[in-house]
């Protein structure tokens, strides 16, 4: 790596710890099956994986906790259904729950996603975002069937960190440890995981 791209990373970094940054990033995974039919059928188990939001916290390892909630904040075991539920996400470790929207839905004939927000608490009246990055951050989960391939995908965008103004509040410090700490070294792996759960590649490799 050249000095000037090594300056313009740290640069980056710089001004994304102040919040003036915001990254986007790509987690994906893959399966290749020996006919359509086969892939067909593969599809359909991600698509039913993708929607079922409270099992993946059985991730094998290291893995958060997401939980599936109604739009007025109670919690439900049914699949992810509707524009405006809300996932709890809870990191390993001693840090605070996050919160985000479901605030899309696309399913196409061989394409499922839902993406979702950083919002507020819907359990409680406090305004401020739960989340460590800003509300204008999104992640779109995805999975689609390409012939004989199954594809899945984490797709962050406007990754921002949440320590500025009104909306981080009294978590404006924390955020920051969490995103340019706990997170970054995390997110690689919760989302590998993640997408390879959905491609079925975890059964592949022998696990459950």
């Amino acid at each position: 790596m050249g000095v000037k791209k090594i300056i313009d990373r740290v640069s980056t970094e710089v001004e994304t710890i102040f919040g003036h940054a915001r990254k986007d990033k790509l987690y994906d995974s893959e399966r290749t099956f020996a006919t359509p039919a086969e892939a067909e059928a593969a599809f359909a188990r991600a698509k039913a994986k993708l929607l079922d939001v409270n099992r993946w916290s059985d991730l094998s390892g290291l893995s958060a906790r997401f939980e599936l909630h109604d739009r007025h904040g109670r919690p439900t075991l049914e699949p992810a259904s509707d524009v405006g539920q809300f996932i709890r996400i809870l990191l390993p470790g001693p840090l605070p729950e996050n919160w985000v929207e479901i605030t899309d839905i696309q399913e196409e004939p061989h394409a499922l996603q839902f993406t979702v927000h950083p919002c507020t608490d819907p359990q409680s009246n406090d305004e401020h975002v739960e989340h460590f990055f800003v509300k204008e951050a999104s992640s779109t989960f995805r999975v689609e069937q390409k012939g004989t391939t199954l594809a899945a995908y984490e797709i962050g965008e406007n990754e921002g960190i949440n320590n500025k103004g009104k909306e981080a509040g009294a978590r404006s410090a924390l955020n920051t440890v969490i995103s340019e700490g706990a997170w970054m070294a995390f997110q690689e792996i919760q989302w590998n995981k993640l997408t390879n759960y959905l491609v079925h590649n975890d059964e592949y490799e022998g696990r459950n």
